[in-house]
């Protein structure tokens, strides 16, 4: 008999068509062979979830340890090697791994755990060469060319470890390169925010096929949009120092295109995913041109207003995150949005109202709102979960 392929579905979504299938075996509507065929056809993806196991763990674990260890190992040594060898040795390492990770029967965690080997790898072997022509090792351009590499070979064989670190390293790349030319809050802002656009955008565009990176991208575009409206809400982050460098220019103009190509290929609601993204980027601008002063030790109305306009933005943004994440059954923007709320609201909290409230009132007033905050985040996620399961069933 052909096994039927499982569909993975929310806890909650599973649960509940047990307890249909269940009643409708008991009404007599369906037989238990039928009723058995029915849920085979699911899984509940947050059962997978937890089924992690330790030795999936440390397959992923022992393969970074060995891939920066042969990395570290390596150039131990090669000062008594010529240049040339040197790079020849990194380059053998990596064909070497790629080859064991796209050739070999693994399975899923093993080859998962070769493909990071050979991606840390590359990353050894963009340095070497760098170092062999007398690059400065801590150009951004080199992490800009081990994230290009990580991500031929993510897209190139479709597999996720290499997608990660290539995305990781890109955001890097991303952010540095118009700091390493001109750093300033504002242009940190841009930065995070331009980034943020378009890793949402690019995840939208990967629901038409590739949903496994749609979920990478769209993790990485919330934590980005997080992080830009964190820098802007600081109250001393201005425009002191700021300038439209070409790098900028650039950065802005992918973001808008690739938003674009989102709108026109996005389905339903996911459209409106990129407009959040440029929405927050629009805000957290705003915010850095509403320049209130810098002296946290006086907190007088304009301040109040600004962190005000900055509270209220952060947790529409956490909102949205669980909207999303809980529409997508991706806890990760759950947890996202959960844990930077927390940070931002510790941030502010001694950052502006530390002037109002001194010494043990402050941690009092904070705990309280720890307290109201993950209360109300609780709730807003159970009714957003109820509402969009009342919705899909």
């Amino acid at each position: 008999m052909e096994t039927t392929a499982q569909h993975p579905v929310s806890t909650d979504r599973y649960r509940w068509l047990r307890q249909e299938v269940d009643a409708w075996q008991t009404e007599g509507l369906l037989d238990a062979a039928t009723a058995h065929a029915i849920t085979a056809r699911y899984v509940d993806a947050g059962d997978r979830r937890r089924r992690f196991s330790l030795g999936r763990l440390m397959l992923f674990l022992g393969g970074a340890f060995v891939g920066i260890g042969l990395i570290w190992l390596v150039a131990a040594n090669l000062d008594q090697l010529p240049p040339l060898l040197r790079f020849g040795v990194v380059a053998a390492i990596w064909l070497a791994l790629l080859a064991a990770a796209e050739l070999s029967r693994a399975s899923g965690a093993g080859r998962g755990a070769l493909r990071l080997m050979a991606t840390l790898a590359f990353g050894a072997v963009v340095f070497q060469a760098a170092q062999s022509l007398q690059v400065p090792a801590f150009s951004p351009a080199l992490v800009g060319f081990w994230s290009a590499g990580a991500l031929a070979h993510a897209y190139g064989f479709r597999a996720l470890m290499p997608l990660v670190v290539g995305v990781i390293t890109g955001v890097t790349w991303w952010i540095w390169w118009p700091l390493w030319e001109s750093a300033s809050a504002a242009g940190a802002v841009v930065g995070f925010g331009t980034a943020a656009v378009a890793a949402v955008s690019l995840a939208v565009v990967h629901d038409r096929g590739l949903t496994g990176f749609g979920q990478v991208w769209r993790s990485v575009g919330a934590l980005l949009a997080m992080i830009g409206l964190f820098i802007a809400a600081v109250p001393y982050s201005t425009t002191d120092g700021f300038e439209w460098t070409g790098w900028l220019v650039v950065a802005a103009v992918l973001a808008a295109v690739a938003a674009g190509a989102a709108l026109a290929l996005g389905r339903g609601h996911a459209r409106f995913e990129p407009l959040g993204a440029a929405a927050v980027l629009a805000i957290a601008s705003l915010m850095v041109l509403w320049d209130t002063g810098t002296d946290t030790t006086r907190v007088e109305a304009a301040d109040w207003a600004h962190a005000a306009v900055g509270v209220v933005a952060f947790v529409a943004l956490a909102v949205a995150l669980v909207a999303i994440g809980t529409l997508r059954d991706n806890p990760v923007l759950t947890a996202i949005a959960m844990v930077g709320l927390v940070v931002f609201t510790t941030f502010q909290s001694f950052a502006v109202f530390a002037a109002i409230v001194q010494g043990a009132w402050l941690f009092v007033v904070l705990g309280l709102v720890f307290l109201a905050t993950g209360f109300g985040f609780d709730r807003a996620r159970r009714e957003i979960a109820s509402n969009l399961e009342g919705v899909q069933s």
